[in-house]
């Protein structure tokens, strides 16, 4: 597996957020964590490359525990986070943002990241700040990628975005994933999440209540409209 969870049990203050999860993510395969707001689909992420301190469990990445690492030695293995909120660094430009995230052993060069983003080869000289939302998104994407990731985590990458931007990213993945590297999507767009994952999990209230793969999600209808609020008929 390139990441095992198992019994994480993790704390904000006083409040137990992750109740003893477990999920795992093989190589090349995406898995879509899902729930309602509050769940705990972030602070799984962010507990994953140690922004979170784990209280109990372990965090495996191959055959290395993570869960006592810093963030940034989490990063150097080839974990990278693309957060809710992109950051992605709005007075610099597109160039600049990913020449500060670029490692030479990655498998994509910033033509190589042209080629995936074309709108941010047209866009490399503005800044963040002019970028669009979905535009910021792509950057935040392209950032993670070309420093190398084996295994990339998106925590609502189609949150307010239009139809035609969710369609690109859906590609885009895709794309991340024919080229070997894993994905854990953190996402409430239910269709986004038919279209590219192996394999799902619902969390509520911080705990793992449901997994399947693809067609087994499809047909939990009754799951879906108890965990996620979705009639699905």
């Amino acid at each position: 597996m390139m990441l095992t969870i198992d019994g994480l049990n993790a704390y904000y203050g006083k409040s137990h957020v992750l109740q003893g999860v477990s999920l795992t993510v093989d190589e090349g395969e995406i898995v879509c964590l899902l729930g309602r707001n509050g769940a705990g689909k972030t602070t799984t992420l962010k507990s994953i490359v140690g922004a979170v301190p784990t209280r109990t469990g372990r965090i495996s990445f191959g055959d290395r525990r993570i869960e006592t690492l810093r963030t940034y030695e989490i990063a150097r293995l080839g974990v990278a986070l693309v957060p809710e909120q992109r950051g992605i660094f709005g007075l610099l430009t597109v160039e600049e943002n990913l020449a500060i995230a670029a490692r030479t052993a990655s498998q994509w060069n910033l033509a190589a990241i042209y080629r995936m983003f074309p709108r941010l080869e047209e866009r490399r000289r503005n800044r963040g700040t002019a970028l669009s939302g979905g535009e910021q998104q792509m950057l935040a994407i392209a950032r993670a990628l070309i420093g190398g990731p084996r295994l990339l985590l998106l925590d609502e990458p189609t949150e307010g975005l239009a139809p035609v931007i969710v369609e690109e990213l859906m590609t885009i993945v895709g794309e991340v994933r024919r080229a070997g590297v894993s994905v854990l999507l953190v996402e409430q767009n239910l269709k986004f999440c038919e279209a590219l994952a192996d394999r799902h999990y619902i969390l509520d209230q911080g705990s793992i209540v449901f997994t399947s793969d693809r067609a087994g999600f499809v047909s939990a209808h009754a799951e879906r409209e108890r965990y996620l609020a979705v009639a699905a008929y």
